[in-house]
């Protein structure tokens, strides 16, 4: 961080995904952010007796030897911590203060059928009035009805359900809290209020007490323990709830100026959306599934989940138990080289969901549909980015149908927008101009979050002229149309 002038501030972002963890030193200027990875580590689901969890207890001490490490690192006070994570997910703490059980990972099983028993208990297009939320098996909703209706001992010995990022803060400052952001995509929230829907927990007998008080993105809400303070050998560090959901953060840092654009969070789950002001909650947005989650400084983000990068990930997990090791480059590469559009993947198939034996499963959902199984992994790489790609055009139509709006650029950020094939793809599939970069977007608009809060930075549209400022972005145009 050699580049900086002497007036900066340091802050650490700790940055959770659902493959890979990292712990991030930030330092903010006036018109500068710069990045250090201090400590990455990796993540994932344990089985856990019948059950796929999180071991929270490893992830914590990880945190921990990461901020450690960060605080080792910077030559000065730290201005604050913060933490992002995945959503949906969370916690259940007792009466004493500890965690019940470690926290279910959104891919178990115990959620399968659920969602009907919910819709029988309140109907589809009611709960989605209330909540404006794409239906997703894997949402807290789902989940939580699931723990009342197979283990309703440990709700009956729960004082407070916190979502994963906001528990790893808890443990660090020893509040409890629902950040806005990460809240909203529980589908427990009405998100044209930003308060817990009481119609949905009363419908459901849900016992809505264990929700915990929501604040806004740019909260401060604690210091760092003193018993962690010593620890770590630092001064108290103020905690800081930013855009605790992870693609709120990405949003936060998209480079973007004027109106007409939207974003793509690209990485497990791509997400494809655009900023309102206000939640869009009806016949429309609920045939097209589309989700109304909650954004920094009073925004909603109107998007669209979809599986993502997820199934080659897999696909690659697979390819490797069987003894071939190969890394994302070398995987891109096989495909580029393999026959266009060979075949067409429904990426938000429910039955892609679950991991394990994710290239056997696509072939019997080719199969499923008429078309030929592949055997070819480059060929099975083209498939899934092509199907990406065009699931992107189909998304990005029925949003600007829906709201109306013109967009002209898509901006593409996190982890997969290193891919540049898929990016190409996504270009020619949406005849949009896109634009790639930051990679580390979301801990880059958590640290800006950070500096927003502390009143370093004005406010968002000034934090992502700084990026402009300080990321090189990248361009790809749609391929000209062949006569």
């Amino acid at each position: 961080m050699d580049n900086m002038k002497d007036n900066f501030s340091q802050y650490i972002a700790v940055d959770l995904g659902a493959e890979s963890g990292r712990v991030m030193l930030g330092s903010v200027s006036d018109n500068n952010i710069e990045l250090a990875e201090i400590h990455r580590f990796s993540n994932g689901p344990v089985q856990q007796n019948d059950s796929l969890r999180w071991d929270f207890e490893k992830l914590f001490s990880e945190i921990k030897t990461g901020i450690a490490a960060a605080t080792k690192t910077a030559k000065g006070k730290i201005s604050g911590i913060a933490v992002d994570s995945w959503g949906v997910d969370f916690g259940l703490i007792g009466d004493d203060g500890s965690l019940l059980e470690n926290p279910y990972h959104y891919r178990d099983a115990r959620t399968n059928g659920i969602m009907e028993k919910v819709f029988d208990t309140f109907p589809k297009r009611e709960v989605y009035e209330n909540t404006g939320i794409q239906f997703m098996q894997l949402n807290t909703i789902f989940q939580l009805f699931a723990a009342k209706s197979q283990n309703p001992d440990i709700l009956k010995k729960t004082k407070k359900l916190i979502f994963m990022a906001d528990l790893v803060s808890y443990f660090l400052c020893g509040n409890s809290f629902a950040e806005y952001t990460l809240a909203s995509t529980s589908q427990l929230m009405n998100m044209k209020t930003g308060k817990w829907s009481k119609e949905i927990f009363e419908n459901l007998s849900l016992p809505i007490e264990i929700m915990p008080q929501v604040v806004i993105p740019g909260s401060k809400v604690g210091l760092l323990k003193p018993e962690i303070c010593k620890e770590f050998n630092c001064d108290p560090i103020d905690v800081f709830a930013v855009g605790s959901h992870d693609t709120a953060s990405a949003v936060a840092a998209v480079p973007a100026s004027g109106n007409n654009w939207a974003y793509l969070s690209s990485g497990t789950w791509s997400l494809i959306g655009i900023e309102t002001k206000q939640a869009i909650i009806n016949d429309d947005s609920f045939a097209g599934a589309f989700t109304n989650e909650g954004g920094v400084e009073n925004t909603i983000r109107f998007l669209k989940n979809i599986m993502g990068l997820w199934l080659l990930q897999e696909c690659r997990r697979d390819w490797e138990k069987q003894g071939c090791k190969l890394d994302y480059t070398q995987i891109t590469n096989m495909a580029k080289a393999a026959k266009p559009f060979a075949a067409k993947i429904d990426c938000n198939n429910p039955d892609f969901l679950a991991p394990g034996q994710m290239p056997e499963r696509i072939n019997q959902h080719l199969k499923n549909s008429g078309q030929q199984p592949i055997t070819d992994k480059g060929q099975m790489t083209r498939a899934i980015l092509e199907s990406l790609a065009a699931k992107y055009r189909d998304e990005m139509q029925t949003l600007e149908k829906i709201t109306g709006k013109k967009i002209d650029t898509l901006h593409i950020v996190g982890g997969g927008s290193k891919n540049d094939l898929l990016n190409q793809f996504a270009a020619d599939a949406t005849g949009k101009t896109v634009i790639t970069g930051p990679v580390e977007a979301t801990a880059i608009g958590n640290i800006l979050m950070q500096a927003v809060a502390k009143g370093q930075i004005k406010n968002i549209a000034d934090a992502r002229q700084i990026v402009r400022q300080s990321f090189e972005c990248r361009n790809f145009t749609p391929a000209p149309s062949k006569p």
